[in-house]
């Protein structure tokens, strides 16, 4: 049996923290205009099942494509970095490899901050995106639902998120450790998407000797935010103004270049600048001034070793996890490339089923035929119930137990994505 020439295989291609520092995955970033216009041209060019993607630590893009060049290609076309620079920093997982590596990052261990579930709420978006672009097939969906349970039993089985520790906590806990609750200090939270929004709340809740000033580009999302958490919302247009008069600054705007500009701030002064946004959104000529500190997800992440060192102990039990699931996952992957054989053969045994039969009907015209149907049909059910529980009960032979059948039987060649 010869291989199908046009066959596609799983493959994930991306980058992340690990090898990629905030610069280089700036580059790479894309926004959720990028992603569906990417989505939309993966479909047209024929790679039809790929979901996107894209947050402040890693840039991905999963599907089923001939050569995972395609994949890259198409993050190189619509973001601003390139091949050459992909290949430095890149990795690229195939079938089994891949999904694991989507299970691993739904339970957090492959979290910049490990145990950081953020990851969860921007794996739906990026499932659901890619849902509504109708790039979502069926292998794609179970994993996506399999890395959800594999997410739900580590949060319920270990301490792996105990005094959980994602960014915006980071940037928390970074400023409690540099100034103290009597300091009284201003701070301003520049940007409320959900880092931001989270980070405001934050703010509240665990600094509360200090003064905390929220600003969005959509002032009604500032001003809705103060009636549940203890702000104070400013309009967008007096930004300058409050970036001025605030000891801290946090800017979570995640735009595509810099919301906090150089002239936007007051020489002379000293600040604390937490830029929390991929794409950087502070300037960088800010870093040359002796009176600012500015801090980024990298740097914040190097602040968390202690809180770490616990979680740590959770990996091994959060292994058992991943590999139960990936188990799980691939035994039902292997029974749905077992039904188009399971289905061929009964299709089969029902012809040779109407064959006799009708051979019968000529030769014994008196003879129950309706019941000679019933009979034979029993004995179809069970012989098929039979192949399919051979097959689900020895996976590693299945796909020999199929090319018998199909010699056997002379079943029809099924394909499936």
């Amino acid at each position: 049996m010869t291989k199908n020439p046009d066959c596609k295989k799983f493959y994930l291609i991306g980058l992340n923290y690990k090898k990629a520092d905030v610069e280089t995955r700036s580059k790479f970033s894309l926004s959720k205009d990028q992603q569906e216009a990417l989505l939309s041209e993966a479909k047209d060019n024929g790679v039809n099942s790929v979901v996107v993607l894209s947050t402040c630590n890693r840039v991905e893009i999963m599907g089923f494509s001939k050569h995972p060049f395609q994949l890259i290609s198409l993050l190189c076309k619509y973001s601003k970095g390139n091949v050459e620079e992909f290949a430095q920093v890149s990795y690229v997982y195939k079938n089994s490899e891949a999904a694991e590596h989507v299970i691993r990052i739904a339970t957090g261990l492959d979290s910049q901050i490990l145990g950081d579930y953020e990851i969860v709420g921007q794996l739906k978006e990026a499932f659901g995106r890619a849902k509504e672009a109708g790039t979502l097939n069926a292998y794609l969906e179970r994993l996506f639902n399999t890395s959800l349970h594999a997410s739900k039993e580590t949060k319920n089985r270990t301490s792996i998120s105990s005094g959980t520790t994602t960014v915006s906590y980071a940037a928390i806990q970074y400023i409690k450790d540099k100034y103290k609750e009597y300091d009284g200090r201003r701070i301003l939270v520049y940007g409320l998407g959900d880092i931001g929004e989270s980070t405001a709340k934050s703010c509240s809740e665990y600094l509360k000797g200090h003064e905390v000033t929220v600003i969005n580009r959509t002032d009604a999302k500032a001003f809705e935010l103060t009636k549940s958490v203890q702000v104070k919302a400013r309009k967008h247009e007096e930004l300058q103004e409050e970036i001025q008069k605030n000891d801290i600054v946090i800017v979570a705007t995640g735009a595509s270049s810099p919301t906090v500009k150089a002239e936007d701030v007051k020489n002379g002064k000293k600040q604390l600048i937490i830029d929390l946004s991929i794409p950087r959104n502070v300037d960088p000529a800010l870093s040359n001034r002796d009176d600012k500190e500015i801090i980024d997800v990298d740097v914040l992440s190097e602040k968390t070793e202690q809180t770490l060192e616990e979680r740590r102990k959770q990996i091994p039990l959060v292994e058992e996890i991943i590999q139960k699931h990936k188990v799980e996952f691939y035994e039902w992957l292997s029974f749905r490339k077992s039904t188009p054989a399971i289905n061929s053969l009964k299709k089969s045994l029902e012809m040779i089923q109407k064959d006799a039969i009708t051979a019968h009907a000529r030769k014994a015209e008196h003879e129950n035929i309706e019941l000679l149907e019933d009979v034979t049909s029993q004995m179809i059910s069970k012989i098929v119930s039979k192949f399919a529980l051979h097959l689900k009960a020895d996976n590693s032979k299945a796909n020999q137990s199929i090319r018998v059948m199909k010699e056997v039987f002379n079943l029809e060649e099924t394909t499936e994505e």
